[in-house]
This record gives structure tokens, C-alpha cells and sequence, in this order.
């Protein structure tokens, strides 16, 4: 982002949503900005004037009570400016959208951004191709009442015929959700991904390490901001993934959030999200015999017939399965999980115990 140069507040993705937000907190005597980059303790903004280097108060640290309390990327805030390009932040509107990853050994969620109206999920076209992932991000945008739209990047990898392939896959797996194909090094479908960019909204790409994100965000600012490196041609992964998350504001309008790499995102609560994005298998579970059935071979399952019957396709029965027992999982409270972790140890010292006699 620029950081010189008055900037209207639609530009930067403020709405009627957030001014109704400001006006309840009584926040209307202070200038709304944009965080834009998180550092320790302190934060990039960006209001209409121009970047300012900010804190939160001292209250509003004492009165915090979990991380979601203190301001992420993507977040509007009232602040007071100060003098040589610092702020001090007074208090968070109001989120639109939340994104919350969870990573796979800890119980507590993360937040990647806030307030995004389109997130690009992206995957290039080598190993790290994968439908049951595409379906993993679906249901985080989901959850997060954000609109997805699937990049499927570094296309001059693949035959033009494997490309179609893969496409139809997408369009047969997730109907109606947009596919765009772009390649930085032919230049192609960059100018369809440009198009899905309106002005005054709000944008992130997610994607595994070294699939091309920096790279694509680079060609829609015209310049390298995000540094890169190449991708390793013996394992194809990449050897760089950013490590800040920060907020561009581009040219032809909307806002770009640049996240760090996303490999090990875990499932957060997300019962919303999978309920809509594998609404079929819900539909069919109302069908079934028991109430609670778990899909896995009890008698007069809805589901199971519709896969001995071809009308389900088993693997995306397997990645709901899978999704949903990490959803439950995280709902489990810190209690209730030292329980099960406890049972579970009395049964391994049980099992060994038997074997040794």
C-alpha cells in the first residue's frame, strides 16, 4: 500500500456494515483505519490520510481476554493520529468474515484475517494437486461466510488435455464455484484473475507453501513486493513461504491479503461450513435409520446405499469423515480432552500389559 495520498474509505473496503458498527461503539469522533501488518506488539493502519504506526491501550490489553480481543490484518479500527506517523488504536469494529485456522498439535485457534469478502484457493498444477484439500479450505471459507473462487496455478506444467481434466473434476466435485487457470510464466488467465477483482473488495489467497501465491500477488501489483524463491525441481515444494501477513491496495481497485503458507491448517468448529459444503451427504443422513449414524456400515444408512450405488462417491464420504472428526475434536473442551488422552492411555497400558503375559 501506498503510503502517501488520501485513500476514500470505500476504496479500502469500508461499508455501510462498519459504519453502523462505529456508530454503536461510539466511535464516531475518531478516524477509522485499516490494519494492514501485524508486528509484536504494534501494527501497521492505514486510514484515509495515510500509514501510521500504532499500539493498542493499555486498557484495551487489560481487558483482553483471548487473542480474537487484539486487532489482526484485515480488522477496522478507531484510532487517534499522532504525530510522525503513529496512532494509537481505541477499539476494533465489529468483523464481517473471520478466518481461523488451527494447526494440528494445539487446541486453540488462530485467526488469519478478518473482514475478507473472496478468498482465492490456490493449488499448482504438480504434486500439490488435490481435490480432498480444495474441499478442506471450502469448508473454512465457509465457516467464514466467505466466497471462494479456485485458482489452479503454474498451468504450463500440464498438458492442455490433463488441464481440462482437472477442471471438469472441479466443476463435477464443487458445482458453481468459479475456476480460473494462470500460469505467471505464460502470462495465462492472469487477466481473468484481474477481472475477479472489484474495487472496495476485500481479497486473500490461501494455498499450500510454494504454490504461487506471492508470485501471482506480485503480478497483480505490478512489482515485486512479496520476496520468493524457486521451487526445489527434486521434491517440488517450495523453499519460501511469507512469513508477514500484510494488506496490499491495488491499482485497479481492491484489497489484496497476503498470507503466510497454510500446510498445516487444522479444523477449527466448522459444522456450518461442513454441513453446506457436503449438504449432499447431509441431506441423504437425514434418510438413515439411526439419528446418529456414523456412516460406517449400520443397517438402513442412507449414505452407504448411495455409494454402493454410485451415486455418492466414496473419497468425498472419506474427506467428510475425516474433516468432521477434527471439527469435533476442537469442539472437545481442554477438560474433556485430558479425559480421552487419559482413557486412551489406560487402554494402551492394558494392552501392553496382556501382551507381556
Amino acid at each position: 500500500m501506498s503510503t502517501s495520498g488520501s485513500v476514500p474509505l470505500g476504496d479500502l473496503g469500508y461499508t455501510k456494515f462498519f459504519e453502523s458498527g462505529r456508530k454503536n461503539l461510539g466511535f464516531s469522533d475518531y478516524s477509522m483505519a485499516r490494519v494492514i501488518a501485524e508486528h509484536r506488539e504494534a501494527y501497521t493502519v492505514r486510514s484515509v490520510h495515510g500509514e501510521y504506526f500504532a499500539k493498542i491501550t493499555g486498557k484495551h490489553m487489560f481487558t483482553a481476554v483471548h487473542r480474537d480481543d487484539y486487532p489482526a490484518v484485515g480488522d477496522w479500527v478507531a484510532i487517534t493520529e499522532l504525530e510522525q506517523n503513529k496512532a494509537v488504536i481505541r477499539g476494533i469494529l465489529p468483523r464481517k468474515s473471520v478466518l481461523k485456522r488451527k494447526y494440528s498439535d494445539k487446541q486453540d485457534s488462530q485467526i488469519i484475517a478478518t473482514n475478507i469478502d473472496i478468498a482465492f484457493i490456490t493449488e499448482s498444477m504438480d504434486r500439490d494437486y488435490n481435490l480432498n484439500r480444495f474441499e478442506r479450505f471450502l469448508v473454512l471459507t465457509e465457516e467464514s461466510k466467505i466466497t471462494p473462487i479456485i485458482v489452479l496455478n503454474k498451468i504450463d506444467l500440464i498438458s492442455e488435455e490433463d488441464l481440462n481434466f482437472k477442471i471438469n473434476q472441479i466443476q463435477n466435485r464443487f458445482p458453481g464455484i468459479k475456476t480460473v487457470a494462470t500460469s505467471v510464466t505464460t502470462k495465462q488467465g492472469l487477466s481473468d484473475l484481474e477481472q475477479s477483482i472489484i474495487r472496495g473488495k476485500t481479497y486473500c489467497f490461501l494455498g499450500s507453501s510454494g504454490v504461487g501465491k506471492s508470485s501471482l500477488i506480485n503480478t497483480l501489483l505490478g512489482q515485486d513486493e512479496i520476496k520468493t524463491n524457486e521451487i526445489s525441481a527434486s521434491i517440488e515444494r517450495g523453499k519460501h513461504t511469507t512469513t508477514v501477513r500484510e494488506m496490499y491496495l491495488l491499482e485497479q481497485g481492491g484489497v489484496l491479503i497476503d498470507n503466510p503458507g497454510t500446510r498445516e491448517v487444522g479444523m477449527a468448529s466448522a459444522d456450518n461450513g461442513l454441513e453446506n459444503v457436503f449438504d449432499e451427504i447431509h441431506r441423504l443422513s437425514r434418510d438413515c435409520r439411526f439419528s446418529d449414524c456414523s456412516h460406517t456400515g449400520e443397517p438402513g444408512c442412507a449414505v452407504v446405499k448411495a455409494i454402493n450405488e454410485r451415486v455418492l462417491d466414496e473419497d468425498r464420504l472419506a474427506n467428510y469423515k475425516k474433516l468432521k472428526k477434527e471439527s469435533d475434536f476442537y469442539k472437545l473442551t481442554e477438560v474433556e480432552k485430558r479425559e480421552k488422552d487419559r482413557k486412551f492411555g489406560k487402554f494402551v497400558k492394558k494392552v501392553l500389559k496382556e501382551l507381556k503375559m
